[in-house]
């Protein structure tokens, strides 16, 4: 017996305890529409992704080749389109999950228009993108079955036993959209409560998943942007107990932490961090402090100083009332961060570089999993990278070591178009292409993001339809670059009144008013068009 089996049985029992103002209940017209709602709060969502997410982390523990990956959205329909383009090209949706940017949703999402990554826009678009998101997505679950259904009642109509058992098994073991969602939560939005009243709400909304920074929030930049600003080790560990103390308290007891250092791009921390011994996490976090030693003579108006093994030192204080840390001290302030992060209470880590480079990333990891064995990372591919320039000096740098001959090749110029069929632009583009194979291999990730993608792609896509249709392909443009495409490959949307609704609305009048439904599929439909 089979789940939807068992909703209609048990909905015929309770149509037959309710007595004749029942008779109008059809009961396999409610088991579709369970079956089409399956997932009834956000709270349930969470805790169904969380679960993937903890099984995905063990078999990556277990075998790094078995890595997920993940695509920035912006919107419902955007999520909700990728999943369904995974299925149709790829037939399952395991280890492929949706990431929440917060930079799209301070340039796309806010009330005060474009904003840049600086937790500037409202905290509440978050978890309101969050749902939205849940929303599309499980529309696409409501059209994808509603579509097996009308197959299902077509075969049954035709007498076809065959079909109607294949259909039926399709039903029974059919994979919803919903996927989990890591969400980004900046650097908190303000005190460790603020935190903790952001995250029930994006947990309440569905995230399973909740990506942290160590920068300032009043101060919060972009990770790949000038002027990031860090705290000390004790204020970034009170916001991850923020964190897990919403998921407790709603009941997500396995909700996933993802602790995010900036400290290799940010040279500026807001203040001292407190220490009480020598060697303590305070102490340390200070230690990487850019310092002059002084005596108590050279000691200026409103001074600020640190005493370490009887000495004197001046931190360096900018006009912004920031100090700076040494040059060259990224790296090992990032393995620090990682190795405080996991040891109090985060899940998995997100080391922010400023480009591609599996060995770098792969120097840090290795030094974190001196202390920690099983750490692993959420990577950011970034389109801030220039992938191309990056891979092609690497690429270049290779042929150097290997003691090829590139004089072919001006490094300052590897962008160059007229090296785009070249042994070197091949081998960048192999690199490319294996990135995240070996850098799961290699350096412990996890799960590869890009934070952006969709933002782009909807810029080129506009851009491709607004050059033709408004120069001289006119109506053509649309046609052969949009609508021919989306027939000949087989895009959902082409039929947009039915991504829409319309005939699962059509479907619900049928349920409710039999014969008498006004519905808007009939012959005159001009989706009729698109068989």
């Amino acid at each position: 017996m089979t789940d939807y089996q068992d909703d209609i049985d048990a909905i015929r029992a309770l149509k037959e305890q309710n007595g004749p103002s029942w008779d109008a209940i059809e009961p396999e017209a409610v088991a579709r529409m369970r079956a089409q709602n399956r997932f009834r709060t956000g709270l349930e969502i969470a805790q169904y992704t969380a679960d993937i997410m903890r099984r995905d982390m063990a078999e990556y523990d277990a075998d790094s080749s078995v890595y997920t990956q993940s695509l920035g959205v912006w919107h419902g329909f955007i999520g909700q389109q990728k999943l369904i383009s995974i299925k149709k090209h790829l037939k399952t949706t395991n280890k492929r999950y949706l990431y929440l940017s917060g930079w799209m949703v301070a340039a796309l999402r806010s009330e005060f228009g474009p904003l840049p990554d600086q937790s500037m826009h409202e905290k509440t678009a978050v978890p309101a993108l969050i749902e939205e998101l849940y929303t599309f997505l499980r529309q696409a679950d409501a059209r994808e079955l509603d579509l097996l259904f009308t197959k299902l009642d077509d075969a049954r109509a035709a007498g076809d036993e065959t079909a109607v058992e294949f259909i039926q098994s399709q039903i029974d073991t059919y994979e919803t959209h919903v996927v989990p969602i890591i969400a980004d939560i900046d650097a908190g939005f303000g005190n460790p409560e603020a935190t903790y009243l952001l995250a029930k709400k994006m947990i309440e909304a569905g995230a399973c998943a909740i990506q942290i920074e160590n920068q300032v929030s009043d101060e919060k930049q972009c990770g790949h942007q000038d002027g990031k600003v860090t705290v000390p080790h004790e204020d970034f560990i009170a916001k991850l107990n923020a964190v897990r103390y919403a998921f407790l308290e709603l009941g997500v007891d396995n909700g996933v932490i993802v602790a995010r250092t900036d400290s290799l791009g940010a040279g500026l921390t807001q203040k001292l961090a407190v220490t009480t011994e020598p060697g303590d996490l305070g102490d340390q976090y200070n230690a990487f402090l850019d310092v002059e030693e002084i005596t108590q003579d050279e000691l200026g108006n409103g001074d600020v100083v640190i005493k370490r093994d009887g000495t004197l030192l001046r931190p360096k204080r900018l006009a912004s009332n920031l100090y700076q840390f040494r040059q060259g001290t990224g790296e090992e302030r990032c393995v620090l961060d990682c190795i405080t992060s996991l040891r109090n209470g985060a899940d998995l880590l997100w080391i922010e570089t400023e480009k591609p480079h599996v060995e770098q990333i792969a120097r840090m990891v290795d030094a974190i999993r001196e202390e920690i064995p099983n750490a692993k990372l959420v990577y950011n591919n970034s389109p801030s990278f220039n992938w191309t320039l990056s891979f092609r000096q690497q690429a270049y740098d290779l042929l150097v070591e290997q003691g090829k001959d590139v004089s072919a090749y001006d490094r300052a110029d590897l962008m160059n178009v007229d090296y785009d069929d070249t042994e070197l632009a091949q081998l960048a583009d192999e690199k490319i292409r294996s990135f995240q194979k070996d850098g799961s291999a290699r350096a412990g990730i996890f799960h590869h993001l890009i934070t952006l993608p969709t933002y782009h792609t909807a810029a080129l896509s506009t851009d491709d339809l607004a050059k033709g249709y408004f120069g001289d392909e006119g109506m053509l443009a649309y046609v052969k670059g949009v609508q021919r495409r989306e027939i000949r490959e087989g895009i959902a949307t082409v039929k947009h009144q039915n991504m829409a609704g319309s005939d699962i609305g059509d479907n619900h009048k049928e349920y409710f008013a039999g014969d008498a439904a006004l519905k808007a599929g009939g012959k005159d439909n001009t989706m009729n068009q698109f068989t």
